[in-house]
């Protein structure tokens, strides 16, 4: 497919201006970052397994009723999806604690948490995409209390689909997180779960062992990363026949 204006690229996509109004081709690199692009390595078929394993997960929450962007997978690396305002926030569930929780409250990395506990990031990578409360949400306007609402339920959905997948796959959902776009009908608007959902914004660790299968083997140098997302491809069904979708990370430097 010819690819038409480039409208923006960040850290792990590119986004192309879509073949219909309303419409963007969502494009998957290699590219691997943590601690805020601190740490940049290309990984060889990344994007390829994340293109995949977001389509399987869109497409599930469309199928279940919880509405995404998502339209249809392109070709191994773009998927076109719908266009919407994204609202300027990272939605995060946790429902084991792990990262940046730990580190915070001093709670022991694997503890279980009593309910699934919603935090919300404000999206702006020059400030680290700090942790802030509803109350900053609402006094600088990046979303009314029927937003945050909405996002909640369907971040509560989101991960209630999620813990069942990964349990049927024998892995342990310990965190992820979304980002929510707006689209709009005249007068009225409706929330999508957008942006993407893969091991790049999960925290993925396997049942029995407590292997890590997400990008804290990248973060924590535990590994290749392209065999820890192709191991969790391989359990949900979605891995290509012939194997590994590229070999092990390039450093770029």
């Amino acid at each position: 497919m010819a690819r038409r204006k480039l409208i923006y690229e960040g850290k792990a996509k590119i986004l192309y201006e879509g073949p219909e109004p309303g419409t963007i081709v969502q494009y998957f690199k290699d590219d691997a970052t943590a601690g805020n692009a601190a740490k940049h390595a290309v990984v060889e078929g990344k994007g390829v397994l994340n293109n995949r394993l977001s389509e399987f997960f869109m497409a599930g929450l469309n199928g279940i009723g919880v509405p995404t962007h998502f339209i249809r997978r392109l070709n191994m690396r773009e998927q076109l999806v719908h266009a919407v305002e994204i609202i300027p926030l990272e939605v995060v569930v946790r429902n084991v604690a792990a990262g940046s929780l730990s580190e915070r409250l001093g709670i022991e990395e694997g503890t279980p948490l009593p309910r699934p506990i919603i935090e919300f990031y404000f999206k702006d990578d020059a400030l680290g995409d700090p942790l802030v409360t509803e109350e900053h949400i609402l006094a600088f306007n990046w979303a009314s209390q029927q937003d945050l609402d909405d996002m909640v339920a369907l971040a509560l959905r989101v991960n209630d689909f999620l813990s069942g997948v990964m349990l049927g796959a024998g892995i342990r959902l310990i965190d992820f997180k979304i980002e929510v776009g707006r689209v709009w009908d005249g007068d009225f608007q409706r929330l999508l779960v957008a942006d993407e959902i893969s091991p790049d914004s999960c925290r993925l660790w396997d049942i029995e062992t407590g292997q890590k299968l997400d990008k804290d083997v990248f973060r924590r140098d535990l590994g290749e990363l392209a065999d820890a997302y192709t191991e969790v491809a391989r359990r949900l069904g979605v891995m290509p026949k012939q194997g590994r979708a590229g070999g092990g990370p390039k450093l770029v430097h």
